[in-house]
């Protein structure tokens, strides 16, 4: 599983950054980052407050573990309807 590289903290003093004027091109500079991740940030979280960006990737996180635990389930679920009728 792929682990984010920048906290939320940092992903909001870059937006910070941005709002009081500072050139993209310096900030996507200093984290060393590309433009279109700084977008994306921006697109994602813009106007947001840090404890809703942390609540927001919590969110994320409750959500795949979610979608693996419904993944599991259904595949489970399938494996055993096939013993079933293979049974009778």
């Amino acid at each position: 599983m792929r682990t984010k590289r920048f906290s939320e903290q940092q992903i909001a003093d870059a937006l910070a950054e941005l709002a009081s004027g500072r050139d993209p091109e310096v900030v996507c500079a200093d984290l060393q980052i590309t433009r279109e991740i700084l977008d994306a940030w921006r697109s994602r979280y813009a106007g947001a407050a840090l404890s809703t960006v942390r609540r927001l990737r919590d969110t994320e996180t409750e959500l795949g573990a979610l979608k693996r635990m419904y993944a599991e389930l259904a595949l489970e679920n399938e494996r055993l309807k096939a013993l079933l009728s293979r049974k009778r």
